[in-house]
């Protein structure tokens, strides 16, 4: 295990709109003291994030290349979402605007399921994770990463890194590109349920957390030097990408730098709760587990008994990979989640899937009957079906009954557009 010097360069404010020369210039100056040698791995974004890395990458490449790396490749952070078209892929590097140098090799998919794709680089003990964790999970785990991360066949590794509020670790980026972005599943469980534990009002929004100290002391098992590379974007109403922020160092402090500014960026607060809020769900979320998001963001300002609306057209499936068992069970507070926990073996075997169920129901309260039950209700206007929600612990509605843009003059209702994005918060 080692620790690495700390350093940081780049700029960054709520105000500021970084040109591509001014990115530009940034990597320049942070690689001038950066010995690469000749293979470099960049682990990337997957296509549910919105990022700059199509800016940034082919940069990174040609700056690369000036440098005499000879081999470029890419991992793609997928965590355990599915894996990226031929043509996202290329579009997320930037490779359909920018002709890449001789350097650049192929962007690999991170196979989280497949055991002859990772190793094992150590344990972190259950008193580390005790301690860790203010003591709400106290169990050792394994850390298994993709094999491309300790092969020994790359000399350095490039994370570029988007940084937006996140509900397992507080804030996207950083150390999470490798767990659980590049990981197996035993970090991949462990973060997932303590971030459940913890809460999800206890969590995101917030730079220090306890998953954020699991995922970093977990980051200090790999040997292979890291340079990260930080951004703070959003889109304009002209669907623009602005870049608010931009760090590149090491993995701990330049992500700290971008979550500063992501939380002066990404957090709104409004005055008062809402009745209801019409989430107009993000395009990049066509699956509920990402698409859960919503819940995440807005639950917070969503007033006890109230109802959430997720307004998303586009959004197709449950999950291409954890669908059966989150149909099985189906959204509920962590209460009742926890039990489920403690007497459902195969939900105890996928606490990802057990996490996820209790981020999206959000919080519980106890109704008139005393018994638990979600703090508001949640409605889906998708292409899921009725029957798909009722087994989802869901409502339905039939998005083309519902015209959003009519809700916009009610007090009672806020209307979020590209929800998922941005987190709201009450004073």
């Amino acid at each position: 295990m080692i620790e690495r010097e700390q350093w940081t360069i780049g700029t960054g404010a709520a105000n500021a709109d970084l040109s591509s020369d001014e990115l530009r210039r940034i990597v320049e100056q942070a690689f001038e003291s950066v010995r690469f040698g000749k293979r470099v791995l960049a682990i990337i974004p997957d296509a549910t994030r919105d990022d700059a890395t199509a800016i940034l990458f082919p940069i990174a490449a040609e700056i690369l290349g000036v440098k005499g790396v000879e081999k470029f490749d890419a991992l793609v952070a997928q965590g355990t979402h599915a894996p990226m078209s031929a043509a996202e892929k290329t579009k997320k590097i930037g490779a359909d605007e920018n002709e890449l140098p001789q350097i650049f090799g192929a962007v690999y998919d991170h196979e989280w399921n497949n055991p002859g794709e990772l190793v094992n680089i150590g344990e972190l003990s259950a008193r580390q994770v005790g301690v860790l964790s203010d003591g709400l999970f106290t169990e050792s785990v394994a850390l298994t990463v993709n094999r491309r991360i300790a092969s020994g066949e790359y000399d350095t590794i490039l994370i570029f890194s988007s940084t937006v509020p996140h509900e397992v670790a507080g804030f996207s980026g950083g150390a999470k590109y490798f767990f659980p972005g590049v990981s197996g599943r035993e970090l991949t469980d462990a973060t997932h349920w303590l971030g459940a534990l913890a809460s999800i009002a206890n969590v995101i929004g917030k730079i220090e957390t306890p998953t954020r100290r699991l995922i970093e002391a977990a980051a200090t098992f790999v040997k292979t030097p890291v340079v990260c590379l930080n951004s703070v974007v959003t889109r304009t109403e002209e669907n623009r990408l602005r870049t608010y922020a931009f760090f590149v160092g090491d993995v701990k402090s330049s992500f700290r730098r971008a979550a500063e500014i992501s939380r002066q960026v990404h957090v709104k607060t409004v005055e008062k709760p809402f009745r209801r809020v019409i989430a107009v769900l993000d395009e990049h979320y066509d699956e509920l587990w990402t698409g859960g998001k919503a819940s995440y963001k807005l639950g917070g300002i969503i007033a006890e008994g109230g109802e959430l609306i997720i307004y998303a057209p586009h959004l197709l499936a449950v999950s291409a990979t954890h669908g059966a068992m989150i149909e099985k069970f189906g959204y509920a507070p962590l209460d009742i989640v926890r039990d489920w926990v403690k007497y459902h073996l195969d939900l105890r075997n996928d606490l990802c899937v057990a996490a996820h169920l209790a981020h999206v129901s959000y919080a519980g309260r106890t109704d008139e009957n005393d018994a638990i039950t979600s703090r508001f209700a949640i409605k889906l206007a998708s292409a899921l079906s009725a029957e798909t929600c009722q087994k989802l612990n869901l409502g339905f509605i039939d998005y083309r009954q519902i015209n959003w843009k009519e809700f916009r003059d009610d007090p009672e209702t806020l209307v979020v557009e590209r929800a998922g994005r941005d987190l709201y918060v009450l004073p």
